[in-house]
């Protein structure tokens, strides 16, 4: 349906919009692109002062690690494919396979899946494939663009970067977990609570929120450090230290983290209409029952979009993990500063960029493969049915 000629903008409002929708865009995804570029190159090559040199890295190329014309052109496919498939295959496949009230179990399992087969394609099988091939193509086999994933094997295998992504997952997995168990279950109880006492709990919350990570932090730091003396009247000398934990960070973050999940889901079962609950009743179901089978198959996108909203919460904090953790148990984001903390080379910086741009990728694979869920949860949350 056309808009009708009186609703229609001006050309120049148009044009302005798009301008800076197109600049916003541009402003936002240049350092991802930037990185991403400079971590493939020699640190030679990554602080050129000339654009063209970081980007076509000729020292790197020169030193005989590059990108031929078909090297680029099968990335380039593979990675498109990967995308389509994350966006249109995998949710279907979800959908089919999933037992009932199963789909979060079954989303875990096809998203590792999905992402360990895309590093086996891309990292190994493609690889090797072009290793085999561009030696029989002549010019076309030629590298053209420099490219080298030393610092990525640096960073992973010499430094061990694969502990701190166990810790990360450790850490944001039982965050999630915990922050959408409670939150669920607080969220629909004060969804259908009439009482007074919902909001003042609610108001609580939202103060509880609004307080600096700092002040919670330096509440908690006291206690898990001498967790060992507070408990060694009960436990004995078996009594454990919470400092340095990861089950001490989840504790900290759930506690931050909860009352923005339970304001959230609140607002998504305000918009489930009672009459869902009314009629499982009726069919004889209890209220957990009602609450488990008939309401929360409604509620997902908005439980996804929530669960993401505190993944990101735990994935990227850097306050609380790089003070209640020790070295041995950091989480991926607070290690990247390590990088820094000692007597920092140029290599040690491509390093650490390399570091930054493998943490950024887990978040787009999310957003690939849940983008629908969001969408339709931002929406739901948003508008009151």
């Amino acid at each position: 349906m056309s808009t009708p000629r009186a609703l229609r903008q001006p050309l120049g409002l148009r044009l302005t919009f798009a301008g800076f929708l197109a600049f916003w865009c541009l402003l936002a995804a240049f350092p991802i692109f930037w990185i991403g570029v400079m971590s493939f190159k020699s640190p030679v090559d990554a602080f050129a002062a000339n654009p063209l040199d970081v980007i076509f890295g000729p020292a790197t190329r020169a030193a005989g690690n590059g990108l031929s014309l078909l090297d680029i052109a099968l990335g380039l496919l593979v990675l498109v494919c990967t995308v389509r498939l994350a966006m249109r295959w995998l949710p279907r496949m979800v959908s089919s396979y999933s037992p009932g009230g199963q789909m979060i179990f079954g989303w875990v399992i096809a998203s590792v899946g999905y992402a360990l087969s895309f590093v086996v394609v891309f990292f190994v099988i493609l690889p090797a494939l072009l290793g085999v091939l561009n030696p029989l193509l002549g010019p076309l086999g030629h590298p053209v663009l420099g490219l080298t994933t030393a610092h990525y094997q640096s960073v992973w295998i010499e430094n061990a970067f694969y502990h701190n992504f166990i810790n990360s997952l450790i850490v944001t997995g039982g965050v999630v977990t915990i922050s959408l168990t409670v939150g669920t279950l607080a969220g629909f109880a004060l969804a259908r609570s009439g009482s007074n006492l919902a909001f003042w709990i609610l108001i609580l919350a939202l103060v509880f929120r609004a307080l600096p990570h700092s002040v919670l932090v330096a509440g908690y730091l006291p206690v898990f450090v001498n967790s060992a003396e507070i408990l060694r009247p009960y436990l004995g000398d078996a009594a454990p230290t919470l400092y340095g934990q990861p089950w001490a960070v989840i504790a900290v973050l759930v506690s931050i983290n909860q009352p923005f999940t339970i304001w959230m889901l609140r607002s998504f079962f305000q918009n489930i209409p009672n009459d869902l609950d009314e009629a499982a009743r009726v069919d004889g179901c209890t209220h957990f029952q009602a609450f488990r089978w008939v309401i929360m198959p409604v509620m997902w996108p908005g439980v996804i979009t929530t669960g993401l909203f505190s993944f990101l919460l735990a994935y990227n904090d850097f306050l609380v993990t790089s003070l209640l953790l020790d070295q041995s148990n950091q989480t991926m984001v607070p290690a990247i500063a390590s990088y820094f903390n000692r007597e920092t080379t140029t290599t040690d910086q491509v390093e650490a960029v390399a570091a930054a741009v493998s943490i950024t990728a887990p978040l787009f694979l999310l957003v690939m493969i849940f983008q629908r869920q969001i969408v339709s949860g931002l929406t739901a949350g948003a508008v009151k049915g």
